[in-house]
């Protein structure tokens, strides 16, 4: 090799990267033939565009309406279909009528049914829900038409359940698991949902035990384009993470596959969750895993999917899913290990090794990790101080958020190369050692803790293989350490990207340590780039350029709308009324009613009303009092049994409502229920803020509370009831938002709240 050609080995790695990300999903093009018995993506839109016509929360116009569509779809394939209705409360203490959608196509043999499970209620109360779920309800009925139009006789019953009530705590999926009696007869589950409107659908298990047979059958299905790793696994099982798939593990121990994607996410939950911005290629790729899933587990031995053993995994691009047994993890690292030691003492044998140089190569790799560390981990806390607006993002993820992915990815490239431009005096074998001596340990960690991530080893491993090429060729071919690099790439370019949109901009840190330490394990072929100061400049301008590209993007259009929130609040037992608002920056449509705004953390409120992030009020102003009644409380009974007070009351709307939320004083709750539900032991001894229940109202039906206390104690009741309709309120005259605006997600907006305590002396 005269000269290192590394213009021409860039091109091929961006290339490598380009193919990487193609590879994660299906090509879409509209109007494209697709055969009578294949998913075909232009028939499931059509399913999502009649879906998310109109919001369609529980409780509003538009949930009965989407529900008689799936009803009538279901119907047209000639299957029969029921409805199950009942009130839960799950384990989160919303209350709700569910009412949800069945169908079942019957199989030939006795053994255990396969489920298909989406949901059709949208989050309240603007949002859509053309992703989140409208799509997975499309993928099931064009996934079950074209299973259907090969005239099959499965071996296994196969049960389409459409859910409601997900958005408010797995209702719908509670009052089945555990009601129903189809629930006995169930082997597996597949859950259709989004958390996004685009990007790649992340294959994730549900279960109380080992992953090893579930993996094993999910890749005798031969799925075209399985994304799914077993470290996103892992990290899963961790966290309090819950899908409707959650209450048929934890309730009733049937294991199931999940299929989410999570791109774009500042559509999640929002009234832009709409047919046009769902990505029609993520909705091909849903398409691209119930086909086969179908049809391999509607004749597969469900029974024997339970197992002890658990699998790492991972997908790459050709060779699809690959998986390995736990078993194999401590030998591979002790093999990387012993090679790596081989390797050294095989170094310092030929002279390419010296222990100051190897010192020495300690100094770039902690100065990149610590400048691409810090700068990743305070870099969305400077973007919210130099645009104050993105706070009320609640989403954590901006519209221009991947231009900062971007940015950050092709800073910390720059900091990497300059850095080890610096110190290019120190031979390549010596700097090689302690990036292997760091992954080592980190995959020796990993082992330790987070096993599933184990496949870390496998670059790694390919790394080994280029520090022994490097010791042993002067001048080794590019293309040979290219081939070395790719399973680093591979494995974790779509992780750097993955991070910061799935978790927020504010883990921008692990995409820049990541992008860090997958730089580390491309030095074997890095290395050799004679210009890596050239490198380092044109990342930092190209950096630059995807900053004033996302200043461009910073402010709020009709695509890239600021989401913003107004309540009316009436308080009825001072008979006083306030506008407030969660926003942090105002826009002109709401601060006309601030204009003397009162900035405070609760407004007035002790207890913060249910969001997903606990967001408070943080602006009111005083406003005129209108004649909105309070609901009324009527005591049904109230008796004293041993030491403890039983109370039966009902809560009555005197108004059209969606809401209701009834917090306690600080008081022992021995026993509660409502509308006939009991609330759980564990979630009375776990409230947040004194919540006692929140009533998801349809019908404008009452809330019955019976609860039970010490007999001497004062029970002290604070009611929250809300309605929607602000903006339609003939009480009010409230203009429509800016085009540039949509009704804030996560919390209780475009709502009249009236509050009111009622003691019990």
């Amino acid at each position: 090799m005269k000269k290192f050609p590394s213009v021409f080995t860039l091109f091929l790695i961006g290339c490598a990267v380009y193919g990487i990300f193609a590879s994660l999903t299906p090509s879409y093009k509209e109007g494209a033939p697709v055969a009578a018995t294949d998913f075909s993506t232009d028939k499931a839109l059509k399913h999502v565009k009649a879906i998310s016509k109109a919001p369609h929360a529980v409780g509003f116009p538009g949930h009965g309406q989407v529900r008689d569509y799936i009803v009538d779809e279901l119907e047209k394939l000639g299957l029969e279909t029921s409805l199950q209705t009942g009130y839960t409360a799950g384990d989160w203490g919303n209350l709700s009528k569910a009412v949800n959608v069945l169908a079942r196509i019957k199989g030939t043999g006795n053994g255990k049914a396969l489920v298909l499970l989406s949901h059709y209620d949208s989050s309240p109360h603007s949002s859509l829900g053309a992703s989140d779920a409208g799509s997975g309800v499309a993928t099931i009925l064009e996934g079950v038409r074209a299973f259907l139009s090969k005239n099959p006789s499965p071996k296994n019953d196969v049960i389409i359940l459409i859910t409601d009530a997900e958005e408010l705590g797995l209702n719908g999926a509670d009052i089945f698991a555990n009601e129903h009696p189809w629930a006995k007869e169930v082997g597996l589950v597949l859950n259709f949902e989004a958390r996004g409107s685009g990007g790649p659908s992340y294959m994730l298990i549900e279960t109380n035990r080992g992953n090893a047979r579930l993996i094993e059958e999910f890749k005798k299905a031969r799925p075209d384009f399985p994304v799914a790793n077993s470290l996103v696994y892992s990290i899963y099982k961790m966290l309090p993470n819950d899908t409707d798939l959650t209450v048929f593990r934890e309730d009733q121990d049937i294991e199931g596959f999940n299929f989410a994607f999570i791109d774009d996410h500042y559509d999640y939950h929002t009234v832009r969750d709409n047919y046009a911005r769902l990505d029609r290629r993520t909705l091909a790729h849903q398409g691209s895993y119930i086909m086969p899933l179908l049809s391999h587990f509607a004749n597969a031995d469900l029974s024997s999917l339970k197992s002890l053993n658990d699998h790492v995994y991972f997908n790459v691009p050709f060779f699809k899913l690959v998986s390995y047994p736990f078993e194999w993890i401590w030998p591979m690292l002790l093999l990387s290990a012993i090679a790596f030691v081989l390797f050294m003492a095989h170094g310092f044998l030929k002279k390419k090794l010296d222990t100051v140089s190897i010192l020495k190569g300690f100094l770039p790799m902690l100065l990149v990790l610590i400048v691409n560390g810090g700068v990743g981990f305070y870099s969305y806390t400077l973007l919210q101080w130099l645009y104050p607006s993105y706070t009320d993002m609640l989403h954590g993820f901006t519209y221009n958020g991947h231009f900062y992915i971007a940015a950050f990815v092709l800073f910390s490239i720059s900091v990497c190369c300059y850095c080890y431009h610096r110190f290019k005096r120190i031979s390549l074998p010596n700097v090689l050692v302690a990036p292997i001596i760091l992954w080592l340990a980190i995959c020796t960690l990993v082992a330790l803790y987070l096993p599933g991530a184990s496949f870390f080893i496998v670059p790694v491993m390919a790394m080994l293989a280029g520090f022994m090429v490097v010791i042993n060729q002067k001048r080794p071919s590019a293309y040979l350490l290219l081939f070395l690099v790719l399973p680093a790439l591979a494995l974790y370019a779509p992780f750097i990207k993955m991070f910061p949109v799935g978790l927020g901009l504010k883990m921008m840190v692990a995409s820049t340590l990541l992008l860090t330490l997958t730089f580390l394990l491309m030095l074997p072929l890095v290395g050799f780039m004679k210009r890596k100061n050239g490198i380092a400049l044109l990342a930092i301008l190209a950096a630059c350029g995807f900053l004033i590209a996302a200043h461009l993007q910073s402010d709020f259009t009709e695509e890239r709308a600021k989401p913003s929130s107004l309540l009316y609040v009436l308080d009825a037992d001072s008979q006083e009324a306030y506008w407030a608002t969660y926003d942090h920056v105002l826009i002109d449509w709401n601060a006309q009613f601030l204009r003397n705004e009162e900035k405070t953390r609760d407004v007035g409120f002790k207890r913060t009303i249910s969001s997903k992030y606990g967001s408070g009020f943080k602006r009111r102003s005083k406003a005129a009092l209108k004649e909105i009644p309070a609901p009324e409380v009527a005591t049904v009974s109230d008796t004293i049994v041993g030491e403890q007070r039983f109370l039966t009351l009902c809560i009555r709307p005197q108004r059209t409502i969606n809401r209701l939320e009834v917090f306690t004083n600080d008081i022992d709750i021995y026993s509660a229920g409502v509308n006939g539900i009991a609330l759980s032991d564990y979630f009375l001894e776990n409230r947040r803020n004194q919540r006692l229940i929140t009533h998801y109202v349809s019908d404008n039906s009452d809330t019955e509370l019976l609860v039970s206390v010490p007999k001497n104690d004062i029970l002290e009741l604070t009611l929250y009831e809300a309605s929607n309709d602000l903006l339609t309120n003939p009480l009010f005259s409230i203009p429509q938002r800016p085009e540039n605006s949509i009704p804030m997600p996560f919390v209780l907006n475009d709502a009249v709240l009236v509050t009111k305590t009622v003691r019990f002396e």
